[in-house]
């Protein structure tokens, strides 16, 4: 492992080079990968994996869209697309890759073929971490292991299309067979990550259910809608408003951070913005402090878990969570932004 620091902190992290994807092959190569679920981060872990050279392959249910959009992808039924299953029975490693309620519902179909010497693989901490109220207890003769993309199914799958990778956490719940740690990074390696860090199950849920309420997408969607209104009502134009709210972050500030860093972003605009930027930032902070706090608080009880299991075994959440995500669509404030992304100068 390579030691890094990071702002100040030594941290060991696995990268390429000391654990190329050569030596991942090899570690893996009498293991058959059985990839349960083909939704959000399924098609680019397996399609990554795949395409790297690993006996791989996909569990799903028939007739369902993302079966055919399983076959689309080119898995073939009967040979490497199977029913969920008849997937646990022929995989050595099961990467249990459904969403956190699908989990629990699959959970005693998924045991009953962890047979000894067997891998459960996770990409979230979730099921493992709240295991009273998932009911996910595995036997202690198996391996369970995390890999964590530190994204979407679809950037892993396009940053691996473009010969980049997505950085990604590793775990290892319970080690077996003593081998668990290099099977987790040789899987790693093979869903195509940048490097990985370690982590523990418990650490990697309340990182990622704080981040994803947080500043990734509850307190961002938030924070834009809030300025946004604001604009609106002291009489800006709705392409105005979105443009000072949404286009300009996403199709220039939020690259320069990426490319340099929050610092260099700021060295870029002009003095105005800067001292403005400089002065307002830690009113923010301070503001929204007490909001993190409470967040953490409640992920860190089970709370935020508890709210999700209830609402996905209501037989009707399905329906009201398109009424949800219709309203965010349908508010004048994205309505907009659709107007703005069609207007942007094409290549």
């Amino acid at each position: 492992m390579a030691k890094i620091n990071f702002g100040g902190v030594e941290e060991e992290v696995v990268t390429r080079e000391e654990f190329p994807l050569e030596k991942a092959r090899e570690v893996l190569k009498n293991e058959t990968i059985a990839v349960l679920g083909y939704g959000v981060q399924g098609p680019g872990q397996a399609l990554n994996l795949r395409d790297n050279g690993f006996n791989v392959i996909v569990g799903q249910r028939k007739d369902s869209k993302t079966w055919d959009k399983a076959v689309k992808d080119g898995w073939v039924p009967g040979k490497t697309l199977f029913e969920l299953e008849e997937a646990c029975e022929k995989g050595t490693i099961l990467q249990f890759l459904l969403s956190d309620a699908g989990q629990i519902a699959l959970w005693p179909t998924v045991k009953k073929h962890l047979s000894k010497g067997k891998t459960l693989y996770f990409s979230h901490g979730f099921g493992i971490t709240y295991k009273d109220q998932t009911g996910i207890v595995p036997d202690a003769d198996i391996d369970v292991i995390l890999v964590a993309p530190k994204g979407s199914g679809t950037s892993l799958r396009r940053l691996f299309l473009e010969g980049k990778g997505l950085n990604s956490s590793f775990a290892v719940h319970q080690n077996a067979s003593g081998k668990a740690r290099e099977n987790a990074i040789a899987l790693g390696i093979g869903v195509g990550s940048g490097y990985l860090f370690e982590t523990n199950f418990k650490k990697e849920v309340f990182s990622d259910l704080t981040g994803e309420r947080g500043t990734l997408m509850g307190a961002l969607a938030g924070i834009l809608e809030a300025q946004y209104t604001l604009l609106r009502k002291k009489g800006h134009s709705p392409s105005e408003s979105f443009n000072e709210t949404v286009e300009e972050l996403t199709e220039s500030l939020i690259k320069l951070v990426a490319e340099n860093g929050m610092d260099w972003m700021y060295a870029n605009c002009s003095t105005t913005a800067q001292r403005g930027a400089l002065d307002w930032k830690n009113r923010f902070r301070d503001a929204v402090a007490p909001v993190f706090d409470d967040l953490y608080e409640s992920v860190a009880t089970g709370n935020e878990a508890r709210i999700t299991i209830e609402a996905n075994r209501q037989p009707d959440y399905r329906a009201k969570l398109e009424v949800e995500l219709a309203e965010l669509h349908n508010s004048e404030m994205w309505q907009a932004g659709a107007q703005v992304r069609k207007l942007r100068p094409k290549q």
